[in-house]
């Protein structure tokens, strides 16, 4: 009995969280349009592609061939933890995320903003699951733990992704060289379990042994091909996002260069640093905006 409601609740569960998600999600939007703050419509549709992304690696052939395979299974926690995690993230606003981050028990969402919490939830949730005890009892013995597993992999790749690209207040010194070094320590990290199962001359999961006999392969060659797919997966994701952060660093050099430049026709003296931080905060229209139309030589002459 205990088995089946197991079963059955593992089963449910993630259709029913989807849904519970995509009304949550569609409500606020709704609100937010009616208020005159519409989320744009690129977010939506990152958002429909993480939903999306979720419902593949559930119910189509992958969720199946994930209990074969160490491959598969490996296949499918990237799409949850990586791809999933960033269309959700780019799919999110500040206005849409307010009514959770003000609720009493979701308040630590905050802290989600910054990268050394970030670095420290994906490092310990990614490890202390791949721990072969306690993956083989999420993989094997337990639905909703495997489930659980699932839920914690999901929230290390929200946590990562928020940290560099979602909506939340970051620290001030994480831009530029600090961006690029939080994007390489995580994949670094990453790749040290990847080189583990790839290079390892013993199989470290063991209960694929039937499917990898239905499917007319070893455990070895099994577990290394999940290294490969895990490492080539990181490998282009790590040089993606450092390619975005170089073409972003030099946008924005030059969008602070170019306020510096109107303030000073304008007769406006522009702390640099200032000017840096509008531009990181995606806030460089709006001081342009208020150097155009005077609002801020009349705002520093009445501080004098």
């Amino acid at each position: 009995m205990v088995g089946t409601l197991d079963s059955a609740i593992a089963e449910w569960l993630p259709p029913l969280s989807l849904i519970a998600i995509a009304t949550a999600y569609a409500i606020r939007m709704i609100r937010l349009g009616d208020q005159g703050r519409p989320v744009p419509r690129w977010r939506q549709a990152f958002f429909l592609a993480g939903l999306l992304t979720l419902a593949v690696a559930y119910v189509s052939p992958i969720d199946d061939l994930s209990d074969e395979l160490l491959t598969w299974h490996m296949i499918q926690h990237l799409l949850i933890m990586d791809v999933a995690a960033l269309f959700f993230v780019l799919g999110l606003t500040g206005p849409l995320m307010q009514p959770l981050l003000t609720m009493r028990g979701f308040r630590w969402l905050r802290h989600l903003g910054n990268p050394l919490y970030a670095l420290i939830l994906w490092t310990i949730l990614l490890y202390a699951w791949h721990i072969p005890g306690l993956y083989e009892a999420a993989t094997f013995d337990s639905n909703l733990v495997h489930g659980l597993q699932h839920l914690c992999f999901f929230f290390a790749g929200v946590a990562f992704w928020m940290s560099l690209l979602g909506p939340l207040p970051k620290p001030a010194w994480f831009n530029g060289a600090f961006s690029a070094g939080f994007v390489f320590a995580v994949r670094l990290i990453g790749a040290v379990l990847a080189n583990i199962l790839m290079w390892s001359g013993s199989v470290i999961y063991t209960r694929y042994s039937s499917g990898e006999v239905a499917h007319g392969t070893t455990g070895l060659a099994d577990q290394g091909m999940a290294g490969v797919v895990m490492m080539a997966e990181s490998t282009v994701i790590t040089l993606a996002i450092l390619s975005w952060l170089i073409l972003r660093w030099a946008k924005h050099d030059t969008e602070r260069q170019e306020l510096i430049d109107l303030a000073a026709s304008r007769g406006v003296e522009l702390d640099p640093a200032r000017a840096a931080r509008a531009v990181n905060a995606g806030q460089g229209q709006r001081l342009r905006e208020r150097i155009e139309s005077g609002s801020m030589h009349s705002e520093l002459s009445g501080r004098a």
